[in-house]
């Protein structure tokens, strides 16, 4: 079974704040250490439970995160996010399931670490025809469009809750309790090394009996809308040809999920530019 390890940062052990997750400020080595350690433990436990291939993205920031001398070496990594599929990169149809690490809730959750969707300072929220989805929805989306379910996630109790919500019943491990955007009780990495370890045992042993949730595949063709969060973001984006306008809010239609998964990535980049 080949597996795909699609990793985010906010959700990862102990993160409460966003220093914690920026590169260059003195908090973050740290914590990219803990977060190649979850990683590392949801390898370990996807081969115990029976995995013969694992691919890693590293999805956070310019995807430049996990320290590789530290990976476990059984893994591949795609590493910075110019390719295609950014945090998803490593996606195709030659996947059997793919589980989320690190991941954090949707843009305007209560109680949630960090909640955000792509850009906590561009994306206000994301719909594919008319759900609401954070980045869970927009990349289990993705793994659908290739037949791929997404089998576990890992993160705060909010993150985890709205990726089953949306995606089905799964493994999850939660690593922490968020009590607001910037606090959490935390467990100690010792302790969620070994939750993640045994959530990603599971999820194998789940997806060889069959016991996964089915691909998320959403109905072509698929319109994107992205709620941006001002309004020259929204004058910028207006420039990608086919997209609309209402407000802040800018959509597009296109004819699958691969092609609306490029444009997302496209309008949040004018919006930034």
């Amino acid at each position: 079974m080949k597996i795909l390890i699609a990793c985010d940062m906010e959700g990862i052990t102990g993160v409460v704040n966003w220093d914690q997750v920026t590169p260059g400020h003195a908090e973050y080595p740290r914590f990219r250490k803990l977060m190649t350690e979850d990683v590392n433990a949801a390898i370990q436990g996807a081969y115990a439970g029976g995995a013969t291939e694992v691919v890693v993205a590293d999805g956070h920031w310019h995807g430049t995160n996990i320290l590789l001398e530290e990976l476990d070496a059984r893994a591949r990594l795609n590493s910075s996010t110019s390719a295609a599929h950014s945090m998803m990169q490593g996606i195709d149809e030659s996947l059997d399931g793919v589980i989320f690490v690190g991941y954090h809730a949707r843009q305007g959750s209560a109680s949630a670490v960090c909640d955000h969707t792509w850009s906590s300072k561009t994306v206000a929220n994301l719909w594919l025809n008319d759900v609401l989805v954070g980045e869970f929805g927009l990349n289990g989306a993705l793994a659908g469009y290739y037949a791929v379910p997404v089998i576990m996630v890992t993160g705060d109790q909010t993150a985890c809750a709205q990726t089953v919500e949306l995606l089905g019943e799964m493994e999850t491990a939660v690593v922490k309790q968020a009590t607001g955007r910037y606090s959490a009780e935390c467990l100690a990495p010792e302790v969620t090394r070994r939750l993640i370890t045994e959530a990603a045992k599971r999820a194998l042993q789940n997806l060889k009996r069959g016991e996964v949730p089915e691909p998320f595949i959403v109905d072509t063709p698929v319109l994107v809308t992205v709620d941006l969060m001002t309004s020259d973001m929204a004058d910028r984006a207006l420039r990608m040809p086919g997209t609309q306008r209402d407000g802040n809010r800018i959509s597009i239609e296109m004819p699958d999920m691969n092609a609306a998964y490029s444009a997302f990535r496209t309008i949040v980049g004018l919006a930034l530019a």
